[in-house]
């Protein structure tokens, strides 16, 4: 007969020799399997339009050039099941969209996303769609569609300030995508992670805007190019944006202009 009192150390759904609980275990599992396939894709070998917006153009060049993050910075699993999750929060809201009667073009007629190329192909975007009809709204047809979805703070920050204070990014990714497509404006809509709340924005295209971000994408091919860095966007590397850069280490090295 099995002593079911006897005192054998076993803790329910964990076996006394596992050196770690086993929902750490199952996502650690995935976290690498999902690392795994990242590694296994074929890196850009273009600027991307929705990193344009980015603030420094240093680091710009060190993603284009490819230039290894700083030890430790990699794409964790989770960051990559965060981006995943973000694709199926856009399904969603495509969807909530069209049911609300809006005209939402996510693909070409012959398939594939909408977007552009230029600079001989070595800068492009893919657009997550483009509204071509829906209700009265005032707005002018057609427009583009850019979709977000946030956690709760970053969410709040963006419906408070608007996306151009809160996100300068996305509103950078949106100019050039209208810039280069011909479309005059774009519908911005953010989806909270936590609540489900969505937050919709009309942004008006910004030619200046524009022609300031298409001028610092060719800065960056050109320093690429050369084997040179574009200045740093702080004069110290406390500032908050370089506390985050996975470049930082590298860019702050002692001796390093």
């Amino acid at each position: 007969m099995v002593d079911l009192n006897h005192k054998s150390g076993f803790v329910y759904g964990r076996a006394p020799t596992d050196p770690a609980p086993l929902g750490a275990r199952i996502n650690m599992s995935i976290d690498a399997a999902l690392e795994a396939e990242r590694e296994g894709q074929h890196p850009r070998d273009y600027l991307g339009a929705s990193r344009i917006g980015e603030p420094c153009a240093r680091r710009l060049v060190y993603e284009f050039t490819k230039t290894p993050v700083d030890p430790g910075k990699e794409f964790a699993g989770r960051t990559l099941r965060i981006f995943e999750a973000g694709e199926v929060f856009e399904d969603l809201a495509i969807r909530w969209l069209r049911a609300a009667g809006f005209d939402l073009r996510t693909e070409q007629p012959g398939g594939g996303q909408f977007g552009f190329e230029t600079a001989g192909g070595r800068i492009r975007g893919h657009v997550d769609g483009v509204i071509v009809g829906g209700p009265d709204l005032g707005l002018d047809w057609p427009v583009l569609w850019e979709h977000k979805a946030l956690k709760a703070s970053s969410w709040s920050d963006t419906a408070t300030k608007g996306v151009q204070l809160s996100k300068p990014i996305y509103f950078g990714q949106m100019q050039i995508y209208m810039a280069y497509m011909g479309l005059g404006s774009a519908l911005f809509s953010a989806l909270n992670k936590d609540t489900c709340e969505l937050y919709h924005e009309h942004v008006p295209f910004d030619p200046n805007a524009a022609q300031a971000l298409s001028d610092k994408a060719v800065d960056v091919l050109r320093a690429a190019d050369a084997g040179e860095l574009l200045a740093r966007i702080a004069t110290n590397p406390d500032f908050y944006l370089c506390r985050f850069c996975p470049f930082s280490a590298r860019c702050w090295k002692a001796g390093q202009p």
